[in-house]
């Protein structure tokens, strides 16, 4: 009944407070926001890859390779656009470098000019690999760069794929053609074979020929002799034969001379002619734009003297009219002299004005009138006379232009005359040129003429010695002939023996028939195959024993800080009842914590396990580990005893192996691995979501549940310690 008590009381005290309250339902969700934000973060950081910037620089030119263009920059940029594993982004090299200093992109890749050029060289002397500049922003993001070198890995494996896959089928076509080569290597053997045969009988032939040769050297001597008394009467002939042409080519070249300088009159002479021809008919066209223009002002001056005709009378009517206007003011002054004689004397003053200014200008008009008649009809008479003039210059420029015709006609027959006189010259100066070179010829002919009877001369003398050791050496040649006729039936079987194998080998390189499989196969033969054991198929699902095992400690270690460990809401009546009071609360909280946390990683993520039951009893086990290790720390010790809980968190973060493997971890912090709780929630809960291996799972939550009940059980024996101390009397006296 006090057992109950206590823990109603401190649940009571717990629920009334608000303040306490709140901050409890907070911690239940502690594990759940480590646990969760974390592995939510990191779930599959790979599947966003399509979205992480990089830089690619295609600089390259591109080369030729067998007649055929290679551009393995331009297929390396779209392979990895294609790809979609980053947000490739095809850039200038200024732009990329930009970007990686503006951190705009974590990765830039550039391809060099000689990128498909060095593909070319493997087979020089020197030959040069081909190279990717890969230049990833460290400092901006460390894990993005080691991506980036796997990726860039896989990318030059790629490269080296369809470089090997080129080279290998240009191998295979090489085979192909050897093939062929073999095939008419073999035909050629066998023609070689057959004119082998046909050497073999020619050798036989040859020995009894080679018999003839030695019994007809005799009589070649003979001849020889004859040869040489001929020679020498051949020999004084040539010489007088050398000096009549040398005679002979100082006349032509005199004659030569004299038809250099005729051809250079008679091509002076066409010029001249084509000149003055072309004169006649730049003078004939003048003429005759002179005789159109000539006709065209006789029309203006017709023109002109019907115009002076009209003008002139014109002019004379005017003259009449004039002299009627003065006649007409001069009556009309008359009639007005007595209407003028009745007006005032400053009337009569203005109007006698008026009226003598109007009779001196009608004089002066009538004047004027008469002076205009007189010049037009000047001008009619001047016009007449000159239109009269010009009819007769046009007869006499007409006349110079029919003259000129007849010049300009007879010009072509004068040019032709000069053009074929001036190429008989030059037919005759070539001519003579060739004659020149040929007396040269036969100058050059019969001295070396002479000069090779003489030694044909002395030579003869010679042929009679050789054809004296001839007579003796083709006996020994009608000897050697019989070695080679053995040679020649050697040679027989050894080009059929060539023929036979040839063919064979033809045979063989034929059976090869190479297809993309085999060029794929020759440039990758060994392939990976991946067959793994408990799959784990992403970052989340690996990282959640980590993540997990994480949060729930946090969350043990700040509920120590919300609730009181060691404080009895009531007085405590027994250290049993006084800890169950505080481990039934802890108790309930560390439950739903895992309970969240577990709903969350699995329905909430989405997270696969091996076995469910068992993930969520180990996420129970491993929350009442933490709690008990914080409880025993915290209500022994307070403050430092929570402060050892944090170094305690953070020995495990780095020696749980929840990240990178133990063995990869400094040696020293090795040795807490074995020493800590969060190593075996770690692999239990490794066990329950991956491998399945569930003897390996109880192994783990059997260490949990050891230090679970160790750490209960100091626990409990300091509440009794403090319990005797501070409450032990007051329960006595009782």
């Amino acid at each position: 009944m006090k057992k109950k008590s206590m823990i109603y009381a401190e649940w009571k005290q717990l629920l009334r407070t608000k303040k306490m309250l709140v901050a409890m339902i907070a911690i239940l969700f502690i594990p759940v926001l480590y646990a969760g934000m974390f592995l939510w973060a990191f779930w599959d950081p790979y599947a966003n890859m399509d979205a992480l910037p990089v830089a690619i620089v295609n600089m390259d030119e591109g080369a030729e390779m067998d007649g055929k263009k290679l551009s393995l920059g331009d297929e390396l940029v779209d392979k990895l656009m294609e790809g979609g594993n980053f947000n490739i982004q095809q850039v200038s090299k200024e732009d990329a470098e930009a970007g990686l200093k503006n951190q705009e992109y974590y990765i830039a890749i550039e391809i060099p000019e000689n990128f498909s050029q060095h593909a070319t060289t493997l087979l020089d002397e020197n030959p040069e690999k081909l190279t990717i500049v890969y230049k990833p922003n460290e400092g901006f993001n460390f894990l993005s760069a080691q991506i980036g070198e796997t990726a860039m890995e896989r990318i030059r494996s790629e490269v080296n794929e369809k470089i090997a896959s080129t080279y290998a089928e240009q191998l295979f076509d090489s085979v192909s053609e050897m093939g062929k080569g073999f095939g008419e290597a073999a035909d050629g053997a066998g023609k070689l074979h057959n004119g082998a045969a046909e050497l073999e009988s020619g050798a036989q032939d040859l020995k009894g020929y080679l018999e003839t040769l030695a019994s007809s050297t005799i009589t070649l001597k003979d001849g020889s002799d004859r040869l040489a008394k001929e020679t020498n009467d051949a020999a004084k002939g040539a010489a007088d034969l050398d000096k009549g042409i040398g005679t002979l080519s100082s006349g032509v070249a005199e004659l030569n001379k004299g038809a250099l300088q005729a051809t250079k009159g008679a091509t002076d002479l066409k010029e001249g002619i084509e000149n003055y021809t072309a004169s006649v008919g730049q003078l004939r066209d003048s003429y005759a734009l002179i005789a159109q223009k000539e006709e065209e002002f006789g029309n203006a001056l017709g023109t002109i003297n019907e115009k002076t005709a009209s003008l002139n009378a014109a002019a004379e009517q005017l003259e009449n009219g004039s002299k009627n206007v003065s006649a007409g003011i001069n009556d009309l002054s008359d009639k007005l002299a007595p209407v003028i004689a009745s007006m005032p004397e400053e009337q009569q003053a203005a109007l006698n004005a008026a009226l003598g200014q109007l009779k001196q200008g009608s004089a002066q008009l009538s004047g004027g009138m008469t002076e205009l008649s007189e010049g037009t009809a000047a001008l009619h008479e001047g016009v007449t006379q000159v239109n009269g003039a010009a009819g007769q210059l046009r007869d006499g420029h007409a006349q110079a232009l029919a003259g000129l015709e007849k010049l300009n006609g007879a010009s072509p027959q004068l040019t032709q005359g000069a053009a074929t006189l001036a190429q008989g010259n030059g037919a005759l100066s070539n001519g003579l040129d060739q004659l020149s070179e040929g007396v040269a010829s036969a100058k050059k002919g019969s001295s070396d003429l002479a000069t090779g009877l003489n030694e044909l001369n002395a030579g003869s003398n010679t042929l009679s010695e050789g054809t004296g050791t001839l007579a003796s050496k083709s006996k020994e040649l009608a000897a050697g002939s019989s070695k080679l006729t053995d040679g020649m039936k050697e040679l027989n079987e050894g080009t059929l023996t060539l023929q036979e194998k040839l063919a064979e080998a033809n045979e063989t390189a034929s059976e090869v028939n190479p297809n993309e499989k085999t060029y794929n196969m020759a440039a990758a033969p060994v392939d990976v195959e991946k067959d793994g054991i408990n799959e784990v198929p992403n970052y989340g699902t690996g990282f959640a024993p980590y993540f997990l095992s994480l949060g729930l400690f946090v969350g043990a270690l700040l509920l120590s800080i919300v609730f009181p460990l060691v404080e009895p809401a009531i007085k405590p009546t027994g250290a049993f009842s006084w800890m169950a009071s505080k481990v039934s609360v802890l108790a309930i909280v560390g439950l739903v914590q895992a309970l969240a946390a577990v709903a969350i990683i699995k329905w909430g993520l989405g997270m696969e396990t091996a076995n469910l039951p068992l993930f969520i009893l180990t996420a129970v086990i491993t929350s009442y580990t933490f709690i008990a290790i914080v409880q025993m720390l915290v209500s022994m010790f307070g403050d430092p005893g929570r402060f050892a809980a944090i170094l305690i968190l953070i020995l495990q973060l780095t020696t749980s192996a929840g990240t990178f493997p133990l063995e990869l971890i400094p040696e020293p912090l090795q040795v807490f691995n074995k020493l800590l709780p969060m190593t075996y929630s770690v692999q239990s809960f490794k066990a329950s979501i991956s491998t399945g291996d569930i003897a390996h799972l109880w192994t783990n939550n059997g260490v949990l549940i050891g230090f679970t009940v160790a750490c209960l059980a100091i626990t409990f024996g300091y509440f009794a310690l403090i319990f005797k101390k501070r409450y032990s009397r007051d329960t006595v006296e009782a």
